[in-house]
């Protein structure tokens, strides 16, 4: 029995150090990863996502979309408006609590 105590304790040693060294290699990384330059295909993706976000706040909605999204769209908004009601369904409710 005690030597079953003395056999656990090792595991239990072993499973606290893996945890705490996956933490640290974790953070770690994502330090490592801000001090240097970011590789070619995230900096590319990124752009594109800042390109994109730019974009839709000069046009106001979706960018590069043809008439038959606004057509699909105003659709969607009239059967949503038919089944819960009135409203803006544009925009996010606002909650008020008392």
């Amino acid at each position: 029995m005690v030597l079953r105590q003395l056999l656990r304790v090792p595991a239990l040693l072993r499973a606290a150090v893996a945890v705490q060294l996956r933490r640290n290699v974790g953070l770690s990384a994502v330090a490592f990863n801000r001090a240097k330059e970011l590789d070619p295909v995230q900096k590319m993706f990124l752009d594109k996502i800042r390109e994109y976000n730019t974009k839709s706040k000069q046009a106001g909605g979706p960018v590069d979309v043809g008439p038959e999204f606004q057509k699909d769209m105003n659709e969607s908004l009239a059967r949503l408006q038919r089944m819960y009601g009135e409203g803006d369904l544009t925009k996010f409710p606002e909650f008020k609590f008392e």
